[in-house]
């Protein structure tokens, strides 16, 4: 096939994005496929004239353009197929308080949580210290920090809102960290992430090499295995994600486990998470691609 392969964009995540289309590039060449590379943030403006002359799109964007469902949509309009899921599922997914609301009336535990406006983001908080403070839709735990006390709120609001217009303030979860991922119906075995460097797994330990250790298949219980497995795919089925998926989570104390957020486009760089999972799972790096055509 005629494949675009639709990368970089201009959200924070754009480097990651670059990265992970330099492997995806070469592996649809050695698949067979002609492969036409697209950068968003210099072709937006030809992005339906460049489609329109190929068979199939292949999305590597993370963050928003992207992961909010608007490169789908606009795919969807001249009728191209892609990998992953539709614009709807897309944006859902992404904004992680309206995906945590659907996490919470379809039965998935996730921990309590707000969402802060620029306007009232000096508001006491109704939470329990300490707090992870998030912009609202973005990835790769760009613009996170964890405050253990109210005093450094107004420090990590200001980070936050520099990403984004709005904000989700969610009580932290000790526990394991966990990772699951989801190809059509199939779950891939769990990740355990066991940061080396810092109290959370923040961009330095998802893409410097050696600052986490990941272990896949994680060393849990069947029973806890069983229950992240059903959760990672419950998510993918109740936010309507099509392909694909990654979902994470954390286990605390008590074994209660707790999502905390599902990708839709998850990364592809040689040291995500995704291929990793799907190697344990006997699917090479060029075997995953096709998979993901496929469906």
């Amino acid at each position: 096939m005629r494949i675009l392969l639709i990368a970089g964009g201009w959200s924070n995540e754009r480097e990651i994005s670059l990265i992970g289309a330099d492997a995806i590039h070469n592996s649809l060449l050695d698949l067979g496929h002609q492969v036409e590379f697209l950068d968003l943030s210099e072709g937006f403006g030809v992005l339906l004239e460049r489609a329109a002359a190929c068979e199939f799109a292949f999305i590597n964007l993370h963050g928003s353009p992207g992961e909010d469902g608007l490169i789908q949509a606009m795919l969807d309009n001249i009728g191209l197929p892609y990998q992953g899921s539709g614009p709807a599922a897309s944006f859902l997914a992404l904004n992680k308080s309206a995906s945590k609301q659907i996490y919470r009336r379809n039965g998935l535990c996730t921990p309590p949580w707000l969402t802060a406006m620029a306007a009232n983001q000096h508001k006491p908080l109704p939470l329990n210290f300490p707090v992870f403070v998030k912009p609202e839709s973005s990835g790769s735990s760009i613009g996170i920090s964890k405050i253990e006390k109210e005093d450094d709120l107004e420090r990590a609001m200001e980070l936050a809102f520099s990403h984004s217009n709005v904000v989700l303030v969610e009580e932290a979860v000790s526990g394991l960290e966990l990772s699951c991922a989801v190809i059509g119906e199939e779950t891939l075995p769990p990740i355990l992430i066991k940061p080396n460097e810092t109290s959370f797994f923040d961009y330095q330990g998802k893409y410097a090499p050696g600052a986490s250790e990941e272990i896949c298949p994680a060393p849990l219980q069947p029973d806890l295995e069983l229950a992240v497995r059903r959760a990672a795919l419950e998510a993918h089925r109740i936010l309507g994600l099509k392909g694909y998926s990654r979902s994470d989570f954390i286990c605390d104390h008590n074994n209660v486990l707790h999502i905390l957020e599902t990708n839709t486009l998850p990364g592809m760089t040689p040291i995500s998470l995704l291929p990793r999972a799907a190697a344990v799972a006997g699917y090479s790096y060029s075997q995953l691609l096709a998979k993901l055509l496929e469906l």
